[in-house]
């Protein structure tokens, strides 16, 4: 250790938050402000000061703030996040020798007897004092040397009439410092023998929407209105209003490109498609198909893969229209990325070696024995020509967001290689910081997790298969408070084209509401297949061999067209549109952060809330989670998570129902039944609201 070095006696330890080390980025949003502690201490009894050093990525000049003690070596401090992009933050901590001598000085002024009252020693109490005034004039000299202007001239003023102070007999010296001098001082510190800490840490800062989301997917070639009909883009954007109109905000499309012939699926995942059979929009590519070059369906450097689109949707133009359409009723398109190929995609021929070469030289195509899935080939990471497809893949990202399009929910990224989604989704972000990337990967927690902290800003979840209080609430607090909540935001999804949970299944249509509430309110992102959500389909398909259950779509939309009336009796469109009037009226719902689960003693009602930093807005939900039966008991509140006092009488309305009520300290009453109202969705109604 270099002699300068062995000087630097303060400690820095336990910053939080931290990601990986530091390796990683913390993941907030425009406008947040940034919290952070860490743990300063030094040898002996000296004073210490801090500060907290900031900036966005691209400024080369940092911005500080004060750090503030707050107890047993807890030091925190705050900064607004007020840019897209990647900040930087770090801390800085010394021997506060000024700060040090103004505390000591005044214990001496203090510990001076009163000259009436004992004369004799008041000189020898005081003889100290002089020396020590000016050994504060000299660090009030050094101060004044590292300041400029009108600062210094105050200070070498002061630090002149502190040393004409000590030259002086005073049987009792009064304080000659004042909140001025003291504060002005501060303003320059020495830095000579300061801790940096080691490392600068990272944090990428989102837009609005990766926070507060409601998605709605829906298969473009079931749009159409004719039925039989192969949909097109036309199609959907005539559904683009009423989708609006519903609360969505993203509307997300499977994948759009054109689709295999070989190994083509049929209706409920036949190994043998019929003559006509459409296939699954995710077996993606056909070379064939773009022979004659389709006016408009494909990019200059494309034949039939992922830069390419169906023809039967229509063209580049058409897209480009949908896209303006979302835009001009405040929606979104989303596209599905899904880094797969069939056998019939470009790549299988003009890259082979991206693919896995089984001994008799065919390509493996995917499988999880005994199921097999002939019409897909999955990349292969270890290829090793991987750096030509690095770069192919992160391609397509940049060609559709030069579309317009900036959010891509992408396709079982857990079965892609980890490096690939760090360096990709690194560069993604640094270049279109407004991108949004959500994660389809239902996958093991530490994988999950992994994705999240290189780049994706949302992410599927197990909310599906979380379907008890217990479950529900363990799961909550885990996604919901740090360390996880700072790199991870889940997107609540009650089903997907792949997963009809049993619960839906045997629950029928109060299942469906319960669900949907559950997913709208305990999180602020959240999303719905449709229309098979608002008509509560919910008949599966035929349980694999060797199984008693599925989770699939029976006549799945994966493999034909499926057109339907989402407005047809019995639909849950006024719930769906009332929930998200809800969500986007209520601040306390746009955010994780505050989520508070209220005991109740009956395990079939769960009951959370959500407020604003102040309490301005305030939510209480309760729900039913048993779909067959009214379940009735009493919540128990903890008042200090909502503002309410142990005898508090106050007013909620329900939100679903406009219906209003009284209610009285922590304890209170509720009883819901499962057809008609499975939820309660309370706002607290404050003095003046």
């Amino acid at each position: 250790m270099k002699p300068s070095e062995g000087r630097n006696r303060v400690v820095i330890e336990e910053v939080s938050p931290m990601i990986d080390g530091g390796a990683r980025p913390v993941c907030r949003i425009v406008g947040d402000v940034i919290h952070m502690t860490a743990a300063i201490f030094a040898d002996g009894h000296d004073h210490l000061a801090a500060r907290l050093n900031y900036r966005h990525a691209s400024e080369r000049k940092w911005r500080s703030v004060p750090m503030v003690f707050v107890n047993n070596d807890l030091w925190e401090g705050s900064f607004r996040v007020d840019r897209l992009g990647e900040w930087i933050f770090t801390l800085e901590a010394w021997i506060d020798h000024f700060d040090t001598w103004a505390s000591d000085l005044r214990k001496r002024l203090a510990a001076q007897p009163i000259p009436a009252q004992n004369g004799q020693n008041a000189s020898a109490v005081a003889q100290d004092i002089p020396l020590a005034l000016r050994s504060g004039a000299l660090l009030i000299r050094a101060a004044s040397k590292r300041a400029s202007g009108a600062d210094a001239r105050k200070l070498e003023k002061f630090a002149a009439s502190i040393e004409a102070l000590a030259r002086e007999e005073h049987p009792h010296y009064e304080d000659p410092l004042t909140d001025e001098i003291v504060s002005l001082t501060a303003r320059y510190p020495d830095l000579t023998l300061a801790t940096r800490y080691e490392k600068e840490l990272p944090v990428r800062v989102d837009r609005e929407r990766a926070r507060f989301s409601a998605w709605y997917e829906l298969f473009p070639r079931s749009a159409s209105t004719v039925p039989g009909k192969h949909g097109t883009f036309a199609d959907v954007e005539l559904q683009v209003p009423e989708i609006a109109a519903m609360g969505f905000d993203v509307l997300y499309l499977p994948p759009i490109h054109p689709i295999g012939h070989a190994y083509r699926k049929g209706p409920n995942n036949a190994t043998v498609a019929r003559e006509g059979d459409l296939g699954s929009p995710w077996a993606i590519g056909d070379a064939a198909i773009f022979a004659q070059d389709p006016a408009g369906s494909r990019a200059k450097d494309d034949d039939g893969g992922h830069k390419s689109i169906h023809p039967q949707l229509g063209t580049f133009a058409d897209f480009d229209r949908l896209v303006a359409s979302a835009a001009a009723h405040q929606m979104e398109i989303a596209l599905d990325i899904a880094f797969q190929c069939s056998p019939d995609h470009p790549w299988v021929t003009k890259h082979p070696d991206w693919f896995v070469i089984r001994p008799d030289g065919s390509i493996q195509y995917a499988e999880n024995p005994p199921k097999k899935y002939q019409d897909i080939y999955p990349l292969n990471f270890e290829s090793s020509d991987w750096r030509s497809l690095w770069s192919e893949l992160y391609s397509i990202f940049e060609f559709w967001i030069k579309r317009g399009v900036k959010i891509f929910r992408v396709d079982n990224p857990h079965t892609k290689a980890l490096p690939f989604w760090d360096w990709c989704l690194g560069e993604l972000h640094e270049k279109y910081p407004d991108a949004i990337f959500l994660a389809e990967a239902f996958t093991r927690p530490h994988v999950m997790y992994a994705l999240a902290r290189r780049g994706f800003t949302q992410s599927y979840t197990y909310f599906t298969w979380r379907t008890t209080k217990p479950e529900l609430v363990d799961y909550l607090e885990e996604i919901t408070r740090p360390p996880v909540s700072d790199f991870f935001k889940p997107n609540f999804w009650p089903n997907t084209p792949d997963i009809l949970h049993k619960s839906l299944q045997d629950g029928g249509r109060p299942a469906f509401m319960q669900r949907l509430i559950l997913a709208a309110t305990l999180t602020a992102n959240y999303g719905v297949y449709g229309p098979a959500y608002e008509l509560g389909e919910n008949a599966p398909a035929k349980p694999a061999p060797g199984k008693t259950e599925s989770e699939e779509y029976l006549d799945s939309e994966k493999y034909e067209i499926r057109q339907r009336d989402r407005n047809a009796s019995g639909s849950l469109v006024p719930l769906i549109t009332k929930l998200n009037a809800i969500r986007r009226a209520n601040p306390a719902l746009q955010s994780n952060e505050s989520l508070q689960f209220h005991e109740t003693d009956n395990p079939s009602l769960i009951c959370y809330s959500k407020t604003t930093p102040k309490c301005e807005n305030t939510i209480l939900v309760a729900v039913n989670l048993d779909p067959f039966q009214e379940q009735a008991g009493w919540v128990h509140l903890v008042g200090s998570e909502i503002g309410i006092a142990e005898d508090q009488q106050f007013a909620v309305e329900d939100l679903l129902t406009g219906a209003k009520y009284s209610w009285h300290g922590f304890t209170n009453f509720v009883a819901l039944k499962p057809e008609t109202q499975p939820a309660h969705i309370l706002r607290i109604v404050r003095d003046g609201a």
